[in-house]
């Protein structure tokens, strides 16, 4: 009688972490999530309606055609959701170039420094880019690079992120499939392109999304650099926009919010899959 008990409360205590695990992570979502669900709120509430006692989500009247109309018309919205994807896809396309090569040097080449370079890697990855702000505002503007998109894209163009990525996915392939393609008269850049990008299609889907999130949400480079409106990213836009034209008006601003954050949260959704196979992927060594 007492063996027929054990399995039955070691269920119950299997059931009650499993719940715990639900709960804590049903909080952590609420968490996140709720001031986008409350910027979303606001955005749909005439100006009288922002500023109330009391938590309301739902408003008394809708007022969407007014702030999504004055987002859009109010200011170069769409012209900064432009620039942003062309600033993130070159930083990404420089990004992929630079550290694709970088990755199978340090998983399968043998030379000198090999290891000293790969901590360099992971010394790159514990310094904050806030900190490198100044430095490379002062390599921009020796290079006369300010207010350019080349400003805004070449000093993001090598990720050590990236590089510590790949390069983990890389090491996991086994070196007899290495070996072997060079045995068939394989270049290392064949090596590269034929054999091993195809076995990391998900880590770099991976990492293209924390590349995309990182710099389309990114405000304080481009505060740094640019100087026009013609230049801006959709963040900084915003926020010129709210110092020079909205005033008050934080119902059009917050739709201006909504609008250049949908493009991420979509593409997110529909790339969930192969980003979460791709930071498992890339999260075991060899």
């Amino acid at each position: 009688m007492t063996m027929g008990l054990v399995p039955n409360g070691a269920e119950a205590g299997g059931q009650s972490r499993q719940w715990l695990r639900h709960a804590a992570l049903s909080a952590g979502a609420i968490i996140i999530v709720a001031p986008f669900v409350w910027a979303m709120a606001i955005s749909i509430r005439p100006p009288e309606e922002i500023f109330t006692r009391g938590l309301q989500l739902l408003p008394h009247s809708l007022a969407i055609a007014r702030n999504y109309g004055k987002a859009l018309t109010q200011m170069p919205l769409l012209h900064f959701l432009a620039n942003g994807l062309f600033v993130c896809a070159a930083i990404l396309i420089g990004q992929l170039v630079v550290l694709l090569p970088c990755s199978y040097a340090l998983a399968k080449l043998d030379f000198a420094g090999r290891k000293a370079l790969f901590a360099l890697v992971v010394v790159g990855l514990m310094v904050p880019a806030t900190a490198l702000s100044l430095p490379l505002f002062l390599l921009v503007s020796a290079a006369g690079l300010i207010d350019s998109y080349a400003g805004l894209v070449l000093p993001w163009t090598i990720s050590c992120l990236g590089i510590f990525l790949l390069r983990q996915v890389f090491a996991k392939v086994p070196d007899e499939i290495v070996e072997a393609a060079r045995l068939d008269g394989l270049g290392e850049i064949e090596i590269l392109i034929r054999i091993m990008l195809p076995m990391a299609l998900p880590a770099v889907g991976a990492f293209s999304i924390f590349s995309f999130v990182r710099h389309w949400n990114d405000l304080l480079w481009p505060s740094v650099v640019v100087r026009s409106l013609d230049k801006a990213t959709p963040p900084y836009g915003v926020m010129l926009f709210q110092s020079e034209e909205a005033g008050s008006d934080y119902g059009a601003l917050m739709a201006g919010t909504v609008i250049i954050a949908l493009p991420m949260i979509i593409a997110f959704v529909a790339a969930h899959k192969r980003f979460i196979d791709g930071v498992s992927l890339g999260g075991a060594r060899r």
